[in-house]
């Protein structure tokens, strides 16, 4: 019979979907049982979401299982009161980010308890999984500077006790994610074609992209802006849109995956902009399928695409990132390449390992 293994996807976001379609798509020697919950109303989420699936998946909640594995976002302290059975079940904890690496959000309600539940799921757990090592390490630093605040009874090597059970595994970038076979010299001719995939969010730094856009109108550089959309849309976003079309060769999400990829083994460089990015998927398909990255000295880049590719971190100076990118773009011969590592083919050994082991 093949181990049972129950998989919680709290907030069940894009990235995260991403992952366990991956594990349960190749992983076929264990049975899967998925449970997710929108990405929707995060502060309710983070506060309920073991009361939302118990209330969305009693009965499937209350089979027995040989394993654990859940994002980060899961309330494990609160689920494992809910169903004691599941306390007596080994468990994975794996965080695609941690919620204390965020940009300051002066509308986000109730941080601090958000943090103090996720603190207590990394105690409940018996490892912990992050998908970078800068992950890993705001984690750590987060937590121990939270922890300083609290008043009294402050467990003692708290943060080292979860840093020795803290393990760095990527994501896996699907297998399809590869340059073209013939892609020589693309650029040579060609305006240069730069891609920026990422959400339609404030925290992915529209703002800088705006100003690149107005910095490029005159110059032989064509966008491809992608990424998911929704119902809010920044402003600054709204405004290339009206103004700076005629600079985009595309303007908006691609549902079809062949022709997104299509696009990014067809251009030339991938941007980011964003003032958060616990390992940068998007960015990192964008690589393996040939694109340049460039991308700010800040986050998760540094450790993962030469120096020559990041430009100097001033997020609260739109113009000034802007004016740095440009530097680079002029130059696109001087930008290097960076091995990719992370292919499913690659990772699949240890995510075979990591579950066998904890069986």
């Amino acid at each position: 019979m093949r181990p049972r293994i129950l998989l919680l996807s709290a907030y069940d976001a894009d990235s995260h979907r991403y992952w366990h379609h991956q594990l349960i798509q190749h992983l076929t020697e264990f049975d899967w049982q998925l449970l997710a919950l929108s990405n929707r109303f995060f502060s309710w989420r983070m506060a309920a979401n073991a009361l939302n699936f118990q209330y969305q998946y009693p009965e499937e909640l209350s089979q027995i299982y040989d394993l654990v594995v859940a994002t980060s976002m899961t309330d494990l302290v609160s689920l494992r009161g809910l169903y004691p059975h599941l306390s007596r079940v080994p468990n994975i904890l794996y965080f695609h980010e941690n919620q204390f690496a965020y940009p300051d959000n002066p509308q986000q309600q109730d941080l601090a308890t958000i943090q103090l539940r996720s603190l207590l799921s990394s105690h409940a757990a018996d490892v912990l999984i992050f998908n970078s090592d800068y992950n890993l390490r705001t984690f750590i630093q987060g937590g121990s500077d939270f922890l300083k605040i609290m008043p009294d009874a402050v467990p003692k090597d708290f943060m080292a006790q979860l840093k020795r059970k803290s393990q760095v595994i990527p994501v896996p970038l699907k297998d399809d994610c590869q340059p073209l076979m013939n892609d020589i010299n693309r650029t040579v001719g060609q305006p240069l074609q730069v891609v920026w995939n990422h959400r339609w969010e404030h925290d992915k730094g529209p703002e800088t992209l705006l100003e690149l856009l107005k910095l490029t109108a005159d110059l032989d550089i064509q966008f491809h802006i992608l990424g998911q959309r929704f119902r809010q849309i920044p402003q600054a976003l709204k405004e290339i849109m009206v103004n700076h079309s005629s600079q985009c060769l595309t303007l908006g999400y691609v549902e079809n995956r062949a022709d997104y990829l299509r696009i990014l083994q067809t251009s030339d460089v991938v941007l980011s902009t964003a003032q958060h990015d616990f390992q940068g998927i998007a960015m990192l398909e964008a690589v393996a399928c040939g694109c340049r990255a460039v991308a700010p000295k800040r986050l998760v880049y540094p450790d993962l695409y030469p120096t020559e590719n990041l430009y100097p971190s001033t997020p609260d100076s739109p113009i000034q990132e802007a004016t740095a990118i440009l530097r680079l773009l002029l130059e696109p011969s001087r930008l290097k390449a960076a091995p990719i590592e992370c292919h499913w083919s690659t990772m699949q050994n240890k995510y075979q390992q990591l579950i066998q082991s904890w069986l």
